[in-house]
C-alpha cells in the first residue's frame, strides 16, 4: 500500500513523468478540458458528479504529492476576485502568490507544450481553475 497522499494510479503515473517546470491544470466542471488544454497532456477525469471532487480537494492532494513552484489562476473579465482564490492561497500556505491571467490568455497557457496533465473535477464554483508549475524536491 502506498503512503503518498495520491493513490490514483493514472494520476500518479502522470505526475511521475513530470519534471521541473512542467505544469498541471486542475479544472473546474465548466472548463473545456479537451479544447482548452495541451493536446498531448494526460487527461485525468475525476469528475464523478456535480461538486465531487472539488478543485480544492485535488489541490490538497497534489500539494502533498509534488513540489509546487508557481500557481496561476484565470481572472474574470470584471476584475473581481472570486472567493475561491483566498482558499487557494490558504491551501498553498501563503508561500506562493497566485499569478492572475486573463481568461483567454489562461486558455492559451493551458494549451502550451509544458502542460503535461489536465485534471477534470466536479467543481461548480466559477473561475476555480488552477495551473500549477512543478518545482524541485529540496535536497535533504
Amino acid at each position: 500500500m502506498l503512503k503518498t497522499a495520491c493513490l490514483h494510479p493514472e494520476l500518479l503515473r502522470a505526475l511521475a513523468a513530470c519534471g521541473h517546470g512542467d505544469k498541471v491544470l486542475i479544472a473546474d466542471g465548466n472548463y473545456p478540458l479537451d479544447s482548452g488544454s495541451n493536446v498531448m497532456a494526460q487527461r485525468v477525469y475525476l469528475n464523478l458528479t456535480h461538486g465531487i471532487p472539488l478543485v480544492t480537494d485535488v489541490l490538497k492532494v497534489l500539494d502533498q504529492t509534488i513540489p509546487i513552484e508557481k500557481a496561476e489562476v484565470m481572472l474574470p473579465d470584471s476584475g473581481d476576485e472570486p472567493a475561491i482564490f483566498a482558499e487557494f492561497r490558504s491551501l498553498l500556505g501563503g508561500s506562493l502568490q497566485l499569478d492572475g491571467i486573463g481568461r483567454f490568455a489562461f486558455y492559451d497557457a493551458c494549451r502550451e507544450a509544458n502542460v503535461k496533465i489536465a485534471i477534470a473535477t466536479g467543481e461548480q464554483r466559477i473561475y476555480a481553475n488552477l495551473l500549477l508549475t512543478v518545482g524541485v524536491v529540496p535536497l535533504k
